[in-house]
């Protein structure tokens, strides 16, 4: 079974889910999008899968920063646009396994999926 875990290296929730992964003798591989960033394609299968309303984190620093302009009107379209060239927007970490799509991290939610 694939299994990759999206975030960004420094966050404490990706830290954590990563945490719990090698704790569960969960194999894995880490796409830090911050640093590699992130395709359209992937951030697409994301929104459809949760809903972009879910994928574009708007509690985070980098989205309170946008102009009023970028914040207002949202849609797919712009919310992905945002997410391709700021990918901090995206909530995290994001969870590929077992042809499922998880966006955060809580403990349950993975103990349920692994199990």
């Amino acid at each position: 079974m694939t299994v990759t875990i999206y975030g960004i290296k420094n966050c404490d929730t990706t830290k954590k889910a990563r945490s719990w992964l090698e704790a569960n003798d969960v194999d894995y591989s880490f796409h830090d999008y911050k640093a590699a960033g992130i395709d359209r394609a992937h951030l697409e299968t994301w929104c459809d899968a949760a809903g972009w309303e879910t994928v574009l984190n708007r509690a985070g620093t980098t989205f309170k920063k946008l102009d009023d302009g970028q914040k207002t009107d949202l849609s797919r379209e712009k919310a992905i646009g945002l997410m391709l060239e700021q990918p901090s927007m995206i909530k995290r970490p994001v969870l590929e396994a077992k042809g499922r799509i998880t966006l955060g991290f809580k403990p349950e939610t993975y103990q349920t999926l692994f199990a």
